[in-house]
Formats: C-alpha cells, structure tokens, sequence
C-alpha cells in the first residue's frame, strides 16, 4: 500500500512539473524570428534555381573549355553548374586546373563520356579528322549524361561569353520543341562575313542531295541551316521525342550511305542534327551566338559590333589558341595559364 502511495506521488510530482514547463514556455515564448538560433530553412542560394552549362574538355585544346568557364563566371551572379565532360584519360587534367586556379570557386562537375556508346555510328573521314573526336558528339546524349535538370545550356568549347548566361538561358522554348538553336541566316551582320569566305548557310552546304534518302525527306536545299554549338535545351521533350535514337539512326545511315561528310558543310555533328530538327526548334536571340570566327585567318568583324555581342564562337579550323587567327585578344582576355605547364598558347613569337 504505502509503495502504490509513493509512486502516485511521484507521477503527481512529474504531472505538475510538465505543466509548469509547459506554462513557462507559453510565457516566455520569443518570436521565431527574433531567436538568435539556426533555423532550418533552405539557403537562398540552394532556393535559387540552378544553370547547367555543358562543355566538353578534350585533350589538346583543353584551354579552350577553361577560356569559356572563365568568361561565364565573370559576368555573371546566376546561379551556374557546369558539367564538364570529358574522357577517362582527360578529366585529372581538368580537374587540377580547376583546381589549382581562380576558378576552384566554381561549382562544376566533371562526367566522363564512354566513346563506346560510338561504335559503329561514325564514318571515318580524313578531311576533318578533329571533327570525328568523341566529344564532338556529347550534344545528342545531353539527357543521359545530365539527368536532374528539365533545361540545359549546351556550348562547344571554343566560345566565350561576354554576357550573362542567366539571359540565353531564359529563352523560350515554344511547346513540343526540344531545343533551341541560332539560325545561320539571322543576322544581317555576320552576312557580309559568310560570302566574304565562302560559307554554307543552307542545308546543301550540309546534306548530299544527290543521295535519295535526303531527297525523300523533303526539305529544300535552300532552308537556312543552324549551327549547334550554342544549345538550349528541354530535356522532358528531348527524351519524350526520342531525339538521341533519331540523331543515332542518322549516324547509322550515314556509315553506310555516306549522306553527309565533313568535305561539305564542315560539321559530322551538325548534319544529323539538322536532319532530326528540321522545322521543330525555337530561336536563340542572334547577339548570342557571332560565329565564324575561326573560318579565316583574315576576315574580321568590326570591334564595335563584337563589343556588342552576348557569346563569340570561333567555329571552324583557325582557333584562338592556335595560329594564325583572329580576334585573340577577346579570347585571351578569359584563358587562365595550365598550372602544369602542359597547355601553352600558340603566339608567333612562342
């Protein structure tokens, strides 16, 4: 009896205690707000939605993805992850120059592409040999090798960006288009620059139309082409298309029919795209992409029309870390030295 006493009390003892912390807390209770505490809410820069920007690293012209990083980083506040894409033999290299220089504050990734994926879809061509490299085709498998993100901004190598990439990457896309791409016949601008070296700006400057299997598609030798180096991209609708197999089945054909070369419009990589993309794209504001910048090694833009321009692409053979070529000063003013000495600029007088 005097035991069942004893712990009544006891539970009495604790009730009261409970209520009297309860009634303390009530009382002395301080606006969330006003606590000097850690509160668990999410970082306003993890609440900022996020930029993925691919661009492919690849042996020999490593300073090129470097140079485009740089200028990225510097002009803008957004929000940016770069996936740097690279092959097995190539990512230790990139990853200490980011690493070990002034870009070690950037978010990035580093995904190693497999070139088996490849195999038996790309027909050997000695015209162009850089043109058949591996990471010339990272751009059709963009949603497996980045698989959490709905847009994507893919860019080749060989650009710099003097504007912020929060603006191209708010691009619209119109309903059901997968991508979107910079027309070769946009910009009155860059016309004069395109006769002046004797460019393609339209699909038979891309396509064999003597071949049926490009006749049968339909498309007017004449349509204006795209380039796809600069690319945004959706990857809900790039999958719910099937836009990597279709891009595939075109390199298949083309092993075996040879429908397009790198002799014609100098792109393996673009011909099937504009195959696949034919009238179901959306446009990129033309200041971000001036291209054309590598096709010769005398032709040059006005300096006031390239201050101007959001993104500078030097597509074609003559790049800014070789020579000759044009322009190099907008480019070197982003290239950040190889801390192992192992990537140098190519200068007349080096």
């Amino acid at each position: 009896m005097a035991l069942l006493k004893k712990v009544n009390q006891i539970l009495l003892l604790l009730l009261v205690l409970t209520v009297c912390a309860i009634l303390y807390r009530k009382v002395h209770q301080v606006p969330l707000a006003l606590r000097n505490e850690t509160v668990d809410l999410e970082n306003p820069e993890e609440m900022e939605e996020e930029i993925p920007v691919v661009i492919c690293a690849a042996a020999g012209r490593m300073g090129a993805a470097v140079a485009a990083i740089s200028s990225i980083y510097s002009n803008t506040e957004a929000n940016v992850l770069f996936y740097i894409i690279g092959l097995k033999t190539t990512i230790p290299h990139i990853r200490k120059w980011i690493e070990n220089s002034k870009l070690k504050e950037i978010k990035f990734k580093v995904v190693e592409f497999n070139p088996m994926v490849l195999k038996g879809k790309i027909r050997q061509d000695a015209s162009r040999p850089e043109l058949l490299q591996p990471l010339n085709f990272v751009r059709f498998y963009l949603p497996l090798l980045i698989q959490k993100h709905e847009k994507v901004i893919y860019l080749d190598d060989d650009v710099i960006v003097q504007g912020d990439i929060q603006e191209l990457y708010n691009t619209k896309l119109a309903p059901g288009h997968a991508a979107a791409f910079s027309d070769d016949c946009d910009l009155p601008s860059t016309h004069e620059m395109v006769r002046s070296v004797g460019m393609q700006n339209t699909y038979m400057g891309f396509l064999d139309y003597r071949k049926q299997a490009i006749r049968d598609l339909g498309i007017s030798p004449s349509t204006c082409s795209f380039n796809p180096g600069v690319i945004v991209g959706n990857m809900t609708e790039w999958k719910h298309q099937w836009i990597t197999q279709q891009l595939e089945k075109w390199m298949r054909r083309n092993v075996e029919e040879n429908l397009y070369s790198s002799t014609l419009g100098g792109g393996v990589a673009t011909s099937p795209m504009l195959i696949v993309f034919h009238g179901k794209y959306s446009s990129i504001n033309p200041m971000w992409h001036i291209r054309h910048l590598g096709w010769s090694p005398d032709a040059r833009y006005s300096e006031h029309f390239l201050q101007e321009a959001k993104l500078l692409h030097w597509n074609g053979r003559y790049k800014p870390w070789d020579y000759p070529s044009v322009h190099t000063d907008l480019w070197e003013n982003w290239f950040i030295p190889d801390p192992s000495g192992k990537f140098k600029l190519t200068r007349p007088d080096s």
